[in-house]
């Protein structure tokens, strides 16, 4: 099913932001003319997951990860190619190298989403049902992108309002203040709890957006605010509540016994997703297939070097680049029994000199392997994407009863017997009993976040929530007032009535 390439009436509606809300406005017209059937809201909702998809989810990536441990600081050395976002991944943000800008052009997809809630809140044209999922999955989209702009740059403007004619207004619109944003997206998620219902169903193999994955987003958003805002316990019992909401309500979720099938190009749609974002052959690739310009090395790179200390040869029909360069220490994380490891990584050997002895010099990103289709010389990234799935709900659910003085070893050991598979020992795996458990549950929890979700866009929001000691401890970064992202110096043209970001 060609899902996401016949939207051209929401894309055709997309606002651009050259600054704030310094919006190219859709024309009254035009938006007059779109809303006189079922079948355009319905393109529109799937325009919105398009947008999403194709123009936000690599800067979403960004946001969520690229600054963290993950990656090198400077430009990777055994492939000889540049670090093209070292401002990024070496902490090295300013006004005058922001790594995005914009604020990573996310605003276009909350107008659109502004505008279906306006349109759609009082139409006669959708069944009951659909307009409720509808309404629901949008509210639910809105408080996703603006936590992400929160916990990227704190202070931010809030627009609930579409831009639908050519007078926008005053354009000079202050930034909310983060701790009214933060209460603006838990409205919104109350709002697209309360439009969903009891409706708890999956729809299009889990790629639209759904009460699962408000609920997911809640738990999220409430762990942050318990943590990074004040909120305690209190805000912690919510989360847990919202995970176990889904526990209660959804009855095909669970972990697949092996890790590396929840992220096959065949086995889309599984039960451990909640929500991913859509890729198909011939469609859409990931990242709008900046993965591969991205992540994966030149197949004359992989010739260069071997896939063992024992000096095995690569047999992978990758060709890239790798402008994302990962920390070489990243291999070293994982036990080698642990199954997420070769899933996630593969390790490139270098031969020495004595021509038997085989070192190792670095790794890159496996945990995607795309499809190779008939007549095809190398592999097309184009596996879905996830942003919530269950693996994360577990963990989760682990840090809410740590917060509030329960027990996660449930969930933690549930994490750790799929990662060892037959490997695993309870006498020495189980939670407590493992090297390093002794360092505390916070240590314990970031450990097994990082090696289940490498590449999937959590690590730096992890790290940022569970303290700035963290970030300190394990980033390149060494000025506690850059947590945050700075805004570029044409954003702030744009729009005067913005301040830059404290601390730059």
């Amino acid at each position: 099913m060609n899902r996401y390439l016949s939207f051209t009436l929401a894309t055709a509606l997309s606002a651009s932001l050259t600054g704030c809300l310094d919006m190219d406005p859709v024309s009254s017209i035009t938006d007059r003319d779109m809303w006189t059937n079922e079948g355009q809201f319905t393109s529109f909702v799937y325009g919105v997951h398009s947008l999403l998809r194709d123009q936000d989810s690599e800067n979403l990536f960004i946001l969520g990860e690229l600054r963290s441990d993950i990656y090198s600081a400077a430009s990777t050395g055994w492939t000889s190619e540049s670090n093209q976002a070292q401002e990024i991944t070496g902490n090295l943000l300013s006004e005058q190298r922001p790594g995005l800008t914009n604020y990573a052009d996310l605003y276009t997809n909350i107008n659109q989403i502004n505008l279906f809630i306006s349109r759609a809140t009082d139409t006669r044209l959708l069944t009951d049902s659909d307009k409720r999922y509808y309404l629901g999955t949008m509210y639910g989209l809105r408080a996703f992108y603006y936590f992400h702009l929160l916990r990227s740059w704190g202070n931010v403007v809030w627009q609930d309002e579409p831009s639908t004619g050519f007078q926008v207004g005053d354009l000079q619109k202050a930034a909310t203040p983060a701790a009214q944003i933060m209460e603006n997206i838990k409205a919104d998620i109350t709002s697209s709890e309360e439009q969903f219902g009891s409706d708890y169903s999956f729809r299009d193999d889990r790629t639209l957006w759904s009460k699962s994955a408000t609920l997911m987003l809640k738990a999220e958003v409430y762990l942050w605010s318990a943590r990074q805002m004040d909120g305690g316990e209190a805000d912690a019992r919510t989360a847990l509540s919202a995970l176990e909401d889904i526990r209660s309500n959804v009855s095909d979720i669970g972990l697949l016994d092996n890790f590396a099938d929840v992220f096959a190009y065949d086995n889309k749609g599984n039960r451990e997703i909640i929500f991913a974002l859509h890729n198909d052959y011939n469609e859409s690739q990931l990242f709008n297939g900046q993965w591969r310009n991205r992540m994966v090395p030149q197949q004359n790179t992989l010739n260069s070097f071997y896939a063992s200390a024992t000096g095995a040869r690569f047999d992978l029909n990758f060709n890239g680049n790798i402008y994302y360069p990962l920390a070489t220490d990243l291999f070293s994380c994982y036990n080698s029994l642990d199954m997420r490891r070769d899933a996630t990584l593969r390790a490139a050997y270098e031969q020495q000199s004595d021509g038997s002895t085989y070192i190792y010099r670095g790794c890159f990103a496996y945990k995607y392997l795309g499809t190779t289709q008939s007549g095809d010389s190398y592999r097309t990234f184009a596996d879905d994407y996830p942003i919530y799935r269950y693996a994360d709900l577990l963990l989760m659910k682990a840090e809410a009863e740590a917060l509030i003085g329960g027990d996660p070893s449930d969930e933690i050991n549930d994490i750790r017997r799929r990662a060892y598979g037959s490997n695993y020992d309870a006498a020495t795996m189980a939670y407590g009993r493992m090297a390093g458990d002794d360092e505390g549950i916070e240590e314990v929890l970031l450990r097994e976040r990082l090696k289940e979700f490498v590449f999937e866009g959590k690590r730096w929001y992890d790290l940022r929530r569970f303290g700035s000691q963290y970030v300190l401890k394990y980033t390149s970064l060494t000025n506690a007032d850059h947590l945050l992202w700075p805004l570029d110096a044409d954003t702030m043209t744009n729009n005067p009535a913005l301040e830059q970001t404290e601390g730059y």
